[in-house]
């Protein structure tokens, strides 16, 4: 195989890297690291950036923060990527939510990590698009969760 000069793709066009969301998820990452080092309050972190959030984003971030409390109790709440998530005793993110502004996406996001036991098979989802929060789809997000901790 030829070897590729850096910044290239293979397509010959430049490479233009990271979007700004990106670089700006990046950045955020590394705060995190540092506050949970630091033994920051993890959860007023998380409330902070659903506080940011444009309405729509806001709302579902809010309910979807609920039902997790309220459903994995055992799981701590704390900002990952700058997305509100919900992390196990080991400080591994078992669940998250990516409000549609997070990378001008036409949907939120609700997803499960590996350390979630959903295990249905040899094939199961993992991640949810959410254009609005009903009582069905709150009813489905608990249920989930439940099972991810259980």
């Amino acid at each position: 195989m030829a070897e590729r000069k850096p910044g290239k793709k293979a397509s010959g066009k430049k490479s233009e890297g990271f979007t700004p969301e990106e670089r700006a998820a990046m950045k955020e990452r590394a705060r995190e690291l540092k506050a949970e080092a630091e033994k920051a309050d993890l959860e007023s972190a998380l409330l902070e950036k659903i506080a940011e959030m444009p309405p729509p984003d806001r709302a579902m971030a809010k309910r979807i923060h609920a039902i997790v409390k309220a459903g994995a109790p055992s799981l701590t709440p704390k900002t990952w990527y700058g997305m509100p998530a919900y992390a196990n005793d080991d400080g591994k993110v078992v669940c998250y939510f990516q409000a549609a502004s997070k990378f001008n996406a036409r949907y939120a996001t609700f997803g499960f990590n590996d350390t979630a036991k959903l295990d249905q098979g040899a094939m199961w989802p993992t991640s949810f698009a959410l254009t609005e929060l009903t009582a069905a789809e709150e009813k489905k997000i608990a249920a989930l969760v439940r099972k991810a901790v259980r």
